[in-house]
């Protein structure tokens, strides 16, 4: 039913994002405006799956716009418009099915609503999103968008652009993205209730001093990050709460973890 579509990762400067990931060896490109948003953004592309690099031009507009319940935009404001991950978006070919699903399972749904963005070029990008959620919830569930391209066009128009190409860094892929939670098992059960997706291995990550639950996901996986201890996922959780805050990446040329803007990106060989 879904597809891993984007990784939401709120910066000071999209720019200097941009930047800070070309230094790296990462292909990124400027993205364009939500003009009636007051954001703006650059992309970094690992076949369909991408890294969406958001931050704010228009504070007062960011701020005043109004915002759905669950949306992107209630957890910025939540968040203080803080640096750092904030969600990810899941890809699907029928929303209207999928609100339905949802609210036979009892979850609170919102759309699907209209969006589009200006390219740089002046050329305008459209899709719709859903949200999503529960009253009490502390993990936001992914929010889900359906382009108005389908799979393969959008994919040799973007390789077209240049926006999809190869990145100096290696064969990257996206391999998965961790979040920080209290209870990695009971809600990787949930979530894999909600989204129809299998439940995977259960591992001990030491540098993280945490237990990970995979839910594997076509385009990157999903990695629930409970903590053993003091260590890098408590933090995340006494600081921010539950959150995504790690990125993992294969098919690099060398081995290297790397903060930019309040996230972990790490990089393997395989």
């Amino acid at each position: 039913m879904f597809q891993f579509d984007h990784l939401v990762h709120f910066v000071n400067s999209p720019t200097k994002a941009l930047e800070a990931f070309q230094f790296i060896g990462l292909h990124a490109v400027e993205g364009g405006r939500h003009e009636s948003l007051g954001t703006y953004n650059s992309l970094s592309y690992y076949g369909l799956s991408y890294i969406e690099l958001i931050g704010v031009y228009d504070q007062q507009l960011a701020e005043s716009a109004s915002d759905l319940k669950y949306s992107l935009r209630e957890t910025f404001k939540r968040d203080q418009f803080q640096e750092g991950l904030s969600r990810i978006a899941l890809r699907s070919t029928n929303l209207e099915e999928v609100a339905e699903r949802f609210q036979e399972l009892g979850l609170e749904v919102y759309g699907p609503h209209a969006m589009s963005r200006k390219r740089p070029d002046g050329s305008v990008v459209s899709w719709k999103l859903l949200y999503a959620g529960k009253q009490g919830q502390k993990l936001d569930l992914p929010f889900f968008i359906q382009w108005d391209e389908g799979d393969e066009e959008r994919e040799q128009d973007l390789i077209n652009r240049s926006i999809i190409a190869p990145h100096e860094k290696g064969n990257i892929q996206l391999s998965y993205v961790g979040f920080a939670v209290e209870n990695a098992e009971e809600t990787a059960k949930k979530w894999a209730q909600y989204l129809q997706l299998e439940e995977g291995e259960t591992f001990i990550d030491e540098s993280l001093h945490a237990t990970g639950k995979t839910l594997h996901l076509k385009g990157g996986d999903i990695v629930l990050f409970s903590p053993n201890g003091k260590g890098t996922v408590s933090n995340v959780l006494e600081t921010k709460g539950e959150k995504p805050f790690l990125v993992q990446f294969s098919g690099a040329n060398q081995e290297e973890e790397i903060v930019i803007s309040e996230a972990i990106y790490r990089f393997t060989k395989n």
